[in-house]
């Protein structure tokens, strides 16, 4: 997949001042403040903590009561086979385990079924948890090259070998199984929770999944969340008042904009054009089938 940049698993970090009081005996007040204050920014700390994880919980469970939408089992299939239409020009999105080349677009060798990088930090921690899981599979020799590869174009230590042994390993179930499950994890789980919870429908919820896996799940401009973020300052997410088709056009408009700012505006976005904007503007926010769309002139149809 084409993606703004290396991923971003994002944390928070809590800075910690280290505070050296030099005191004699007279100054011992100070001390006890300092204490005071340090027990009070635990308590602020503790707070906080408490409280994100009171909103987690209940988005859980107002995503929860939801209808399924795109993850229901026959629309999460749809969503692959449209995804895979654009990325590798087939509905078969199974066969694509063991696909891997390096496509010339920065981010080094680019595999299976959404497109794992070696560049963007993805593809090593597939392998890395696969590996956990399974020590001794094929690609675990090669995780040293993965990390000093990681966020680079760069095939050393991957060559000659690297690409035989995905294409094996790809036969294995157990690897199958592992692309499906960081799949799920790094893109369409957190894509359609979201989505979700800013009161789209199932084809919003394809929209920013497709988004999450062409950008990736990066807080940079052109990552899906500095998408959203840009597409939020334009329009109302239906969830704060806003009309779900407004929103979502405003939302592919900025999709656009960063695939033509990223590779020039004679880059393909047909992907939005005649695919995700039509089903849009035909009003498919249920992606029914029968479903016909175009990605770089070809025709697709699921029945």
């Amino acid at each position: 997949m084409k993606r703004a940049g290396c991923l971003l698993f994002v944390t928070v970090p809590v800075a910690v001042t280290a505070v050296v009081y030099l005191f004699s005996p007279a100054e011992s007040g100070s001390r006890d403040g300092g204490s005071t204050t340090a027990a009070a920014q635990s308590q602020d700390q503790d707070a906080r903590a408490a409280k994100e994880e009171a909103e987690r919980e209940a988005d859980d469970a107002a995503v929860a009561s939801m209808p399924p939408g795109l993850a229901a089992p026959e629309k999460k299939e749809l969503a692959q086979k449209i995804v895979t239409s654009a990325e590798s020009a087939t509905l078969d999105w199974r066969s694509q385990y063991g696909s891997i080349e390096d496509t010339g677009d920065g981010d080094g060798y680019t595999a299976g079924i959404v497109g794992f990088c070696t560049g963007t930090h993805d593809l090593l921690t597939l392998v890395e948890r696969y590996t956990k899981d399974h020590p001794g599979n094929g690609l675990a020799r090669y995780l040293p090259a993965l990390r000093e590869v990681d966020g680079t174009d760069s095939h050393e230590g991957l060559d000659p070998g690297f690409t035989a042994a995905w294409r094996a390993e790809a036969r294995v179930e157990a690897f199958r199984e592992a692309q499906e499950t960081e799949r799920d994890r790094v893109y369409f789980d957190p894509a359609v929770r979201l989505a979700k919870l800013d009161g789209l429908g199932t084809l919003g919820q394809f929209v920013y999944y497709d988004a999450m896996v062409l950008h990736g799940p990066d807080t940079d401009p052109d990552g899906f969340y500095g998408l959203r973020e840009r597409a939020m300052e334009k329009a109302d997410t239906p969830a704060q008042g806003g009309e779900e088709k407004a929103y979502l056009d405003i939302f592919l408009d900025v999709r656009r904009e960063a695939m033509e700012r990223a590779k020039g505006p004679d880059r393909d976005t047909s992907r939005i054009d005649t695919a995700q904007r039509r089903f849009l503007h035909d009003g498919n926010t249920d992606l029914d089938t029968p479903l016909q769309w175009q990605v770089y002139g070809e025709t697709y149809r699921v029945p």
